[in-house]
């Protein structure tokens, strides 16, 4: 690669890479125009517009159509939470959740009521804030 001097066995795993700087995205999608870089990439994305589901959890039986949000689906079972606040040591399974718990600390209040204007740094605090309109 004249970018990064990596080198390649064979053209196609080149061209892949060559994508990588340049952001070439050649395979779009005809349901809603996302582009991708990978045919592969296209093939997962489709099934979010396909309904497939093809990613078991063996634990509860729920379906998923990527294996990563399988992947993330399991550190609800197996109680893991590798996502960890660093400002505090609490932990998440999920890094959404680490997300919005950081609000907490940074004193952010995305959650805004339309009615009284009141805001909330949590979402289930303004959902339930809501209720009392």
């Amino acid at each position: 690669c004249g970018d990064c001097s990596k080198s390649f066995s064979d053209s196609s795993s080149f061209t892949r890479h060559v994508r990588t700087h340049t952001g070439e995205k050649p395979f779009r999608c005809g349901e809603c125009g996302k582009s991708f870089s990978r045919s592969s990439s296209l093939s997962l994305h489709m099934h979010t517009h396909n309904g497939e589901k093809p990613f078991c959890c063996g634990n509860c039986g729920k379906s998923f159509s990527r294996s990563s949000s399988l992947s993330l689906h399991m550190h609800s079972h197996n109680g893991e939470k590798p996502f960890c606040c660093g400002n505090c040591g609490k932990s998440f399974s999920r890094s959404s959740s680490l997300s919005l718990h950081m609000h907490s600390h940074n004193g952010e209040k995305p959650f805004c009521c339309g009615n009284c204007g009141k805001s909330f740094s949590c979402s289930s605090n303004f959902t339930q804030h809501m209720r009392t309109h």
